[in-house]
């Protein structure tokens, strides 16, 4: 199995569960937490995969990546209640499927030739699409618009650091190690000590 196909698990894996808790958090039935659960953890990887014109995209190909998803959303359909704090839980799992699902997109623009500027794009489609796509239909504030938060930046230094570290010479398994590193660590030091990006802030109009 290809480093893709191992990332893309596990990204799909993670990405599922947090799905499943935000909709534990909007009280939906077990229907919708497969839902959420699988739009979630597929999102990224089908608009990156359409970008790519892959064909087919990587779950109909392999349908097992759905079979994965639905079995975290029903983990957490019945342990989901067993949690101090949910939305804790979702940000923290966030963060380890965002590291993944990161390098996932890195991984496969390498294994396609892509360029450095879309190698960095892929990654950043790959982690940040899904979690989008969850907050949005479980009328959260997504997590990667958030104020400040270093999201969508986090994923940019880790796909911008996997490339760099391939433009060195370095191997396609250390690029990939560096670039979750770099994401994790950014993701983490947000929500752990509130590392943030200055926001636009506008100025009174004059008098």
């Amino acid at each position: 199995m290809s480093w893709a196909a191992l990332l893309d698990y596990a990204a799909v894996l993670v990405f599922a569960l947090t799905g499943a808790l935000a909709a534990s958090r909007a009280q939906l039935d077990i229907v919708g937490f497969a839902f959420v659960a699988c739009l979630t953890g597929v999102g990224g990887g089908t608009l990156r995969d359409v970008l790519l014109d892959r064909d087919p995209v990587f779950w109909i190909a392999e349908p097992l990546y759905i079979a994965v998803a639905v079995l975290g959303a029903v983990a957490v359909f019945f342990t989901a209640h067993l949690m101090e704090s949910r939305y804790r839980w979702l940000t923290w799992l966030d963060a380890f499927a965002l590291a993944v699902a990161v390098p996932a997109g890195v991984s496969l623009a390498v294994a396609t030739e892509q360029s450095g500027p879309v190698i960095i794009i892929m990654g950043m489609v790959t982690g940040c699409l899904g979690g989008l796509m969850r907050d949005v239909v479980c009328n959260e504030v997504p997590l990667v618009l958030k104020q400040g938060e270093l999201y969508a930046s986090a994923a940019l230094a880790g796909a911008g650091g996997a490339v760099v570290a391939l433009a060195a010479g370095l191997g396609e398994g250390m690029a990939l190690v560096i670039c979750g590193a770099v994401t994790l660590a950014l993701r983490a030091g947000s929500i752990i000590f509130g590392w943030r990006l200055p926001v636009y802030k506008a100025r009174p109009p004059r008098v």
